[in-house]
């Protein structure tokens, strides 16, 4: 098994370097940059102005930030950086990308972790019920919801959520995820209880999608696994539902759901950035669309690389704990 989780290590390394690279190059594909963002509106959105002190200026600013440099050598300016935990100065808001990117991570990994908690602690108990009762009333309800809840998009159920609360409590806010008076407020009993009220809503709307796909794998799964001959076999034994249900099918069917953990921790941690605007959530989402619209180098490549680097774990995390789970997963 050591040998197994260290392989898996030295890989996710590897795959963080290439995300690195990548991340750095995509984002300076398109057309322009910052400075000529800027130049332009210093000018007054007119490009037929853009000479004389106009150019100078650019030329200095190029100079300053390092975009006149090629981009292998602005990446392995910012790669050395990166390995100090620098990852360089935000270019619209002047300040280091650390800071920029660090006040909303901690609020963002609240949120992630709630919807994870929401999602996995609903889908699993759910899935096994449906499962166990298959063809049942309990079944088909269960399997209209989670039609629902994949069919419905999560800022559509945002959408509707505003509009519930704005025609049926004016006086309660859902959006964002403090109260206004709280808003820049010190850490504080109060404030936490003030977090702790707007935090569910935010996760029921992240989280719905995921909750509902993750049941229906859940359900299909232990299906698949309660009419194999070793279940068959087991019961004919004597052996309890409970145990029989709980020791071996539940198990194998967790293989699939374990696995989800790749993709599904990166979108937690973003949250759907559609969502996070329309409910005014502090996540990562909403911060990249800035960077990417403003063209912030900098911020946008950390951002990318972040989430890139959480696909990452969530799959380090999903083939140790699969390895743990399944022995043939860590012998093959």
């Amino acid at each position: 098994m050591l040998t197994f989780i260290i392989r898996r290590c030295l890989l996710a390394l590897l795959t963080i370097w290439a995300l690195s690279v990548m991340a750095f190059v995509i984002i300076q594909l398109p057309p322009g940059d910052y400075v000529d963002q800027y130049i332009l509106e210093l000018a007054g959105g007119n490009p037929a102005a853009l000479t004389g002190d106009f150019q100078r200026i650019e030329e200095s600013l190029r100079s300053q930030y390092g975009l006149d440099q090629p981009v292998f050598v602005q990446y392995l300016k910012w790669a050395w950086k990166m390995v100090r935990l620098d990852f360089g100065q935000s270019l619209e808001f002047q300040r280091p990308v650390r800071e920029v990117v660090g006040e909303r991570l901690f609020m963002t990994i609240i949120l992630a972790g709630t919807t994870a908690l929401f999602a996995w602690g609903l889908s699993i108990p759910i899935g096994i019920y449906s499962a166990v009762r298959q063809h049942s009333v309990e079944d088909y309800t269960v399997t209209f919801i989670g039609f629902v809840g994949l069919a419905v998009p999560d800022f559509l159920l945002a959408l509707w959520l505003l509009w519930v609360s704005f025609r049926l409590f004016p006086d309660q806010s859902i959006g964002g995820l403090f109260s206004p008076e709280y808003m820049e407020a010190p850490w504080s009993m109060g404030r936490v209880v003030d977090l702790m009220s707007h935090l569910w809503i935010a996760a029921l709307v992240v989280g719905t999608a995921g909750t509902a796909a993750l049941i229906r794998v859940m359900r299909a799964n232990l299906l698949d696994e309660l009419h194999k001959p070793y279940v068959v076999t087991a019961r004919a034994k004597g052996v309890p539902e409970w145990k029989l249900l709980l020791k071996y099918p539940v198990r194998l069917a967790l293989n699939p759901l374990v696995s989800t953990l790749g993709y599904l921790l990166p979108f937690l941690m973003s949250g759907s950035i559609i969502v996070s605007v329309v409910l005014n959530l502090p996540t990562e989402g909403p911060l990249l669309l800035r960077a990417l619209l403003a063209e912030d180098l900098f911020v946008s490549a950390t951002i990318v690389l972040l989430l890139g680097t959480l696909t990452v774990v969530g799959t380090l995390m999903s083939d140790i704990m699969l390895g743990i789970l399944d022995p043939r997963i860590r012998v093959s």
